[in-house]
C-alpha cells in the first residue's frame, strides 16, 4: 500500500511545525527512554550498586543510535514494548545489558518520558506566542492614537483606538503565558516509583536503605533538569498532570479564536484584514471575495483544542487505585495532537499579525457616522454654558438624535443631527463651536496611555525573556 492511500494527520503535512512534531516523535520518545536508562544506571552505580563506567559509557554512546528495525522484531514477539527497546539497546550495549532497567517498570522511562515532552512542547509554545507578542505589541503602538469604533453586544459604543483594541488580544495571550509557566515551574518528575509507586524493587535493591531510594531520584531528576520528583504515586504519575497542561492549551486556543473571530467581524466591516497574497484566490466562484481563511482555520483549530480538553480531565477522573490502562491510548492521542493544533494555531497567528492589514479611510469615515450620536453630552455642556436649560436640551438630544438615526436607517441618507442641532434655537451654539466637539480623539479616554504602559510594563518582559526571532517555519497558512 502506498502513502497515497494511508491515512496522514494533516497536522503533519498542513498545520504543524517540524520542531513540534519532532517532540512527539519516535525518534525523541526513543531517545529520552535511553537518556532516562543512563540516568537510572548512574545514580544506582553513585549508591553502590555493581555498575561500571565502561557499562555507562557504552550506554551513553548508543543514546541517539536506535536499532529500531530491531526493537519492531521483538515486540512482534513479546507484545511489550518498553522490553522490546531494553532488547534493542541490550544488542547495541552488551556489557551493559545484565543492568538496562534494573529495578525499574515500564511507567519509569514512558510516564517520565510524558513529563519531559511536555516540558519541551511547552517551551515550544511559550516561543512562539512571543513572536505573536511581539507582533500585536508592535501594531498596538503603531496604532495606538488612531480612533475606532468600540463595540459592546456588537453595537456602536464609545470609541476605542485600534492599537488599545490588539492588547485585548494580546493580554489574552500574555494570561496563557503565564499559566503555562506556572505549569511549567511546578511540573515534577515520576521518578522511579515501581509498579505500585511503593517502590519496593528498590528496598529489594539497596538493602532497605531508603535515604539511598530517595536520593537515587533526587540523580535521576537532576541528570534530566528537574528539581524534584512526585511524592506519591501509584504506577504512573497523575493523569491530573495532564489535565492541567490541556486546560493551559484550551486558554491558547480561547484567545487566538478571541481574535480571529474579532478579524472577520472587523474584515466584513472593512477595517482590518489578514494578509491577502497577490495571487491569491479568494473563491472558486466570486473572483471579488477577499475571504479571513487564515482567521477562520485559526477558529477550526481553535474549537478542536477546546473540546479535547475534555479528554484528559476524563481520564484523570477514572484512574482506579493505582493506575488503570485505559488512560495510554487516550493519552497518546489528546495530549499531543492538543500540543500540535496549537502549534498549528500559533504558526498561523505569527503570519496573521506579522502583516495585518489597517484601511484607515474606512475605519475615520464609521467613525464620524456614529460620532455625532456620542458627542451629544459635550454639545449638551455647551449649550448649557451659552445659557441652555439641561432638562430641555436632553429631551431635544433624544428626539433629534431618533430623527437622525430614522433618516439613516430607513432613508438611507446621512446623519444631520449637527446640522438639527445648530438650526434648533434652544441650543444657541455655532457650527464652528460644535465642530470643535467633533474630533475623535476627544472620545477615546485613556486608550493611548495604556496601550503604551501595558507593551512596557506587561508585554516586554515576556518578550524578552522567550522571544528568539522568526521562530515559525514559512508555511503557506
Amino acid at each position: 500500500m502506498s502513502d497515497k492511500e494511508n491515512y496522514i494527520s494533516p497536522f503533519s503535512t498542513r498545520y504543524a511545525s517540524k520542531e513540534m512534531q519532532y517532540v512527539f516523535s519516535e525518534k525523541f520518545k526513543f531517545t529520552t527512554w535511553r537518556k532516562l536508562w543512563v540516568a537510572l544506571a548512574k545514580a544506582e552505580k553513585h549508591l553502590g550498586l555493581n555498575i561500571t563506567d565502561e557499562q555507562i559509557e557504552e550506554m551513553e554512546a548508543n543514546v541517539d543510535n536506535i536499532n529500531f528495525d530491531v526493537a519492531q522484531e521483538r515486540e512482534k514477539i513479546v507484545r511489550h514494548d518498553v522490553m522490546s527497546h531494553v532488547y534493542a539497546f541490550g544488542k547495541q550495549c552488551p556489557k551493559a545489558e545484565a543492568i538496562i532497567h534494573l529495578g525499574a517498570t515500564s511507567c519509569y522511562v514512558g510516564d517520565n518520558t510524558d513529563v519531559i515532552i511536555l516540558r519541551e512542547a511547552s517551551e515550544i509554545i511559550l516561543k512562539k506566542a512571543a513572536q505573536v507578542l511581539k507582533n500585536l505589541s508592535e501594531f498596538a503602538l503603531k496604532y495606538k492614537d488612531m480612533p475606532c469604533l468600540g463595540y459592546t453586544h456588537l453595537q456602536p459604543a464609545q470609541l476605542v483606538t485600534v492599537g488599545k483594541r490588539a492588547t485585548l488580544w494580546a493580554y489574552e495571550l500574555v494570561q496563557d503565558m503565564e499559566e503555562l509557566e506556572h505549569r511549567i515551574s511546578t511540573l515534577k518528575l515520576l521518578g522511579s516509583k515501581g509498579t505500585t509507586g511503593t517502590q519496593a524493587s528498590f528496598m529489594e535493591l539497596f538493602d532497605g536503605d531508603e535515604e539511598k531510594i530517595m536520593h537515587m531520584e533526587e540523580i535521576i531528576a537532576d541528570e534530566l533538569g528537574f528539581d524534584d520528583v512526585v511524592p506519591v504515586s501509584g504506577q504512573t504519575y497523575s493523569r491530573k498532570v495532564d489535565a492541567y497542561f490541556l486546560s493551559v492549551l484550551s486558554g491558547f486556543a480561547q484567545s487566538a479564536h478571541k481574535f480571529a473571530t474579532d478579524l472577520r467581524i472587523l474584515q466584513s466591516f472593512e477595517e482590518l484584514e489578514e494578509p491577502f497574497e497577490t495571487t491569491q484566490i479568494g473563491s472558486s466562484a466570486m473572483p471579488y471575495k477577499r475571504n479571513p481563511m487564515r482567521a477562520e482555520r485559526i477558529c477550526a483549530l481553535a474549537r478542536y483544542v477546546i473540546a479535547d480538553s475534555l479528554n484528559p480531565a476524563f481520564t484523570a477522573a477514572t484512574q482506579w487505585m493505582e493506575r488503570t490502562l485505559d488512560d495510554s491510548a487516550n493519552k497518546r492521542i489528546s495530549v499531543s495532537e492538543a500540543f500540535l493544533a496549537v502549534d498549528s494555531i500559533l504558526n498561523i497567528y505569527i503570519n496573521i499579525t506579522s502583516g495585518l492589514v489597517v484601511y484607515p479611510k474606512v475605519i475615520e469615515r464609521r467613525v464620524m457616522e456614529k460620532l455625532p450620536f456620542m458627542a451629544t453630552e459635550n454639545i449638551m455642556m455647551l449649550a448649557v454654558k451659552n445659557g441652555g436649560n439641561r432638562q430641555v436640551l436632553h429631551e431635544k438630544l433624544r428626539v433629534h438624535s431618533h430623527a437622525a438615526s430614522y433618516r439613516v436607517k430607513m432613508e438611507g441618507k446621512s446623519n444631520d443631527l449637527i446640522e438639527r442641532i445648530c438650526n434648533d434655537p434652544d441650543f444657541n451654539v455655532k457650527y464652528e463651536d460644535v465642530e470643535k466637539t467633533l474630533d475623535p480623539k476627544l472620545y477615546t479616554g485613556r486608550s493611548a496611555s495604556q496601550t503604551e504602559i501595558f507593551v512596557n510594563q506587561v508585554a516586554m518582559p515576556l518578550i524578552e525573556k522567550y522571544y528568539v526571532g522568526d521562530v515559525s517555519e514559512q508555511l503557506k497558512v
